[in-house]
């Protein structure tokens, strides 16, 4: 295994860990959480399902379980999408889709580099960097929707289911 993946899955752990607690000392801190979670979710039910139809894999790992999908779906991907939903929490609509772009630009770019200069992710089946684009700009759409829903809810307690009550 080259040395030079090894270093890099090293780098992104560590630089996901310290971003992660960086980003939870700014308020609203459940909303970063729940968002931070669906995230994490999201993209780990879509990432299994693209690796099993066999469009993507991951062949080098840091650890057994620590591959670059383990990193990227439960740790990168949810920190900049809570990044992402910071910076467009008072956006209009258009600042919102203009911001997307500032996100899975970038991100897209550096996975075609992980892809064509390393071994740590293999595009198969026609996937490529337009296709992790697309499926990331798609997801932080998602995301944002998500939180803009639950932020619309009303912010009442659940009443208390007691049957004796009131008799």
């Amino acid at each position: 295994m080259n040395k030079f993946e090894k270093n890099t899955l090293r780098f992104l752990l560590v630089f996901g860990l310290i971003s992660f607690f960086n980003l939870m000392r700014k308020t609203p801190v459940k909303d970063w959480m729940l968002i931070f979670l669906f995230k994490g979710y999201l993209s780990s039910i879509l990432d299994k399902l693209v690796v099993r139809k066999g469009y993507i894999s991951y062949p080098v790992k840091l650890f057994k379980s620590f591959d670059i999908s383990f990193i990227f779906d439960y740790l990168l991907y949810p920190i900049a999408c809570v990044y992402y939903n910071q910076v467009t929490k008072s956006s209009n609509l258009f600042g919102i889709l203009i911001k997307t772009l500032f996100f899975s630009v970038p991100m897209a770019l550096v996975e075609y580099f992980f892809e064509t200069r390393t071994s740590l992710i293999n595009f198969k089946k026609g996937w490529n960097a337009f296709t992790s684009f697309y499926s990331m700009t798609f997801t932080f759409l998602m995301s944002r929707t998500f939180i803009a829903i639950i932020r619309k809810l009303p912010n009442k307690q659940i009443p208390e289911n007691n049957p004796h009550k009131g008799e």
